[in-house]
């Protein structure tokens, strides 16, 4: 099962549980209101820069894997 499958079975359950109606009338104002609204999010330039740059990058085949990041990570932080 993925981990947003497991979020979601656990939040099921946790709210399959509440006997609060006052909660569950808040709960259910918050669930609403967050997925209706989409957001638009302003990029500065910088930001837009470096999307660029990382999708030439895949272009390229410049990537590394996650495993490859976390040991140089672990490396740097042993070093420090």
């Amino acid at each position: 099962m993925s981990s947003t499958n497991k979020i979601r079975s656990g939040l099921i359950d946790k709210i399959l549980s509440i006997k609060n109606r006052d909660f569950l009338e808040a709960l259910d104002q918050l669930v609403s209101t967050s997925s209706s609204e989409s957001e638009i999010v302003e990029l500065s330039n910088e930001q837009k820069t470096m999307l660029e740059m990382s999708e030439k990058d895949i272009k390229n085949g410049q990537l590394i894997s996650q495993e490859a990041m976390d040991r140089r990570n672990s490396e740097w932080l042993n070093a420090m």
